[in-house]
């Protein structure tokens, strides 16, 4: 009986049972699910961090090879980057006039003597042009004796190649900047020698004297009188005006140009003098001193890489971040690996003693992600360097080489370039601008009313420094991404005469950019835009009569004066 209704039982509750049994299994299968979920995100998770750590690094290397790359592309300046940019084109309506060209010279060895520098290979072999300029002067005539320039006058004797191939020479060209002026010198070409007739074969007289009626033996004279060119009394600014002058001309020509020196790498030529020049550049001075030292990371880095890189070290604290930057350009320009130093290690029952060169204490350690002007630095070391390599016993002491880095590269250069804008903005580097670069406008703004008159000069090559040119741009408000000049820059002031009136304008280009309506004198609609060549591109022409308006009229209101006399009277330093 009892089996009976249990087995009733069981037969009416079936799908009860099934259905228990089957929500179980559910719940089991879903909790195995979890589980096993789990395990694969935690061991994503792990793989995910790693992953994610691998990408950063990546992405910090790849950031630190486009910034070198940056720096060597920017300050080097390499010849096969030199191209032809938006000078000359032809402008419907419009002739040229002529053309006032400012250079900086071309790569040159340090200013400072730098250790180590006889290992850096500063020649520059394989270019096509180089060689043929170098067998051109091998092969000369008159002009050009065992490749130096034999004509009279200040640059007579004066070398036209580096006296060494391969050696960086304390503030000497390179071959490399002979290259780069070679490259100039033929965008020049291309740009304005067919319109200037500049590269037609020069005209050939012969010189009578007053009583002689046979002229068959009297010398050839060459007119060279459509081109002006001057250049500091420095081998480089000489060598570097020959060699773009070379890729312009006829050879012919060339032996016959005549170069005017300039005695001053302003060219103020005779608006010089200027005390109050002279005291703003003081207050420059002492105002970049006090910004280096409110970055004291920076400070100890150039404090660094000075004790590794100059073989004349300063006095603590009087290191400049802009000589340390020149000679390391010296190794990033030649594709040299950066400089490294012998430190020498004393026994331990030894004390240890610093330099008197040294800043830094040994366990300092330059750490910083950002300081107040938002450049980030990466973390180096410095190494405090022994002057002792041996000890008491006279056995040689282990040595340890500390190397100059790419962080402490980076740096340098970070800090360089935002201390240069700041400055590069700033009221007292207008005004220095101003006053140094007075006598230079007067005389480019001369050669253009001649240029417009019907003078001869068609073509006037002023060959200087980046201080010149600094100068220059500065006191017409022009401004760019980098407050440095690279070698070999160019600056072409381009004259031009309306075909329809006897209006002139001229138009301003910076490495082949067109920065007309860049400066005050012709920004803000003050300029024309003019069609340029075939391909649809636009050129801005500014009259003429602003720039000589800008010099005779508005020049020296933010000097507070009229004259530069006045304006160069020494005044006290709260003067502006």
């Amino acid at each position: 009986m009892l089996l009976r209704e249990i087995a009733r039982f069981s037969l009416q509750h079936r799908t009860l049972y099934c259905y228990l049994i089957l929500s179980i299994w559910i719940f089991l299968l879903i909790a195995g699910m979890y589980k096993y979920i789990g395990s694969i995100e935690n061991s994503n998770s792990v793989l995910s961090s790693k992953n994610f750590l691998y990408k950063k690094q990546q992405l910090l290397e790849d950031h630190e090879r486009a910034r070198s790359k940056k720096i060597n592309d920017d300050d080097c300046n390499h010849p096969p980057t030199i191209g032809l940019g938006e000078e000359g084109g032809t402008f419907e309506g419009w002739s040229l006039q002529g053309v006032l060209l400012l250079i900086r010279h071309g790569d040159r060895g340090p200013m400072t003597h730098v250790r180590g520098i006889e290992s850096v290979d500063c020649s520059y072999e394989g270019d096509t042009v180089m060689v043929k300029y170098s067998h051109y002067l091998t092969n000369s005539s008159s002009s050009t004796s065992a490749g130096h320039w034999m004509k009279t006058g200040p640059f007579h004797g004066f070398p036209l190649l580096p006296s060494s191939p391969k050696a960086c020479l304390l503030g000497q060209l390179t071959q490399k900047g002979v290259a780069q002026l070679l490259r100039v010198g033929d965008v020049i070409r291309q740009a304005y020698a067919h319109t200037l007739s500049l590269y037609a074969k020069p005209v050939v007289t012969k010189t009578t004297p007053f009583n002689a009626s046979d002229t068959t033996n009297n010398p050839m004279v060459y007119n060279t009188d459509d081109i002006v060119i001057y250049s500091t009394r420095y081998r480089r600014t000489f060598q570097s005006a020959m060699a773009l002058m070379f890729s312009i001309v006829h050879p012919e020509k060339w032996q016959y140009l005549q170069i005017q020196e300039s005695h001053s790498l302003s060219f103020c030529f005779t608006d010089c003098a200027c005390p109050q020049a002279d005291n703003i550049k003081k207050l420059l001075d002492k105002e970049s001193k006090q910004s280096l030292a409110t970055h004291p990371a920076i400070g100890a880095i150039v404090q660094w890489m000075s004790a590794t890189l100059l073989q004349n070290q300063p006095t603590a604290g009087q290191t400049s971040p802009l000589e340390i930057r020149d000679a390391i350009l010296s190794h990033i320009c030649h594709d040299a690996a950066l400089p490294c130093r012998k430190i020498s290690l004393l026994t331990s029952h030894e004390p240890h003693r610093t330099s008197s060169s040294s800043t830094q204490d040994p366990q300092d350690v330059i750490n910083i992600d950002q300081d107040d002007s938002g450049i980030v630095f990466s973390q180096s070391q410095p190494i405090t360097e022994d002057p002792d390599d041996t000890d008491q016993t006279g056995e040689q002491e282990p040595e340890i080489e500390g190397c100059v880095e790419k962080s402490h590269v980076a740096a340098l250069m970070s800090y360089t370039q935002w201390a240069g804008l700041k400055e590069w903005k700033s009221i007292r580097m207008r005004q220095q601008g101003l006053l140094r670069a007075y006598g230079f406008l007067r005389n480019i703004v001369g050669y253009m009313l001649k240029m417009i008159s019907g003078n001869k000069v068609k073509f006037v090559l002023y060959s200087g420094h980046d201080k010149t040119m600094e100068y220059l741009m500065t006191a017409l408000g022009l401004t760019t991404e980098s407050p440095f000049i690279p070698y070999a820059s160019r600056m072409a002031f381009e004259v031009y005469k309306s075909d329809k009136d006897t209006q002139y304008y001229f138009r301003l280009l910076f490495n082949g950019r067109d920065v007309t309506n860049m400066i005050g004198v012709c920004e803000g609609g003050k300029s024309l835009s003019v069609p340029r060549g075939i391909r649809g591109d636009r050129a801005n022409l500014c009259p003429i009569e602003n720039i000589i308006r800008f010099l005779h009229d508005d020049y020296f209101l933010p000097l507070n004066a009229t004259n530069f006399k006045d304006a160069c009277l020494a005044q006290k330093d709260n003067y502006f």
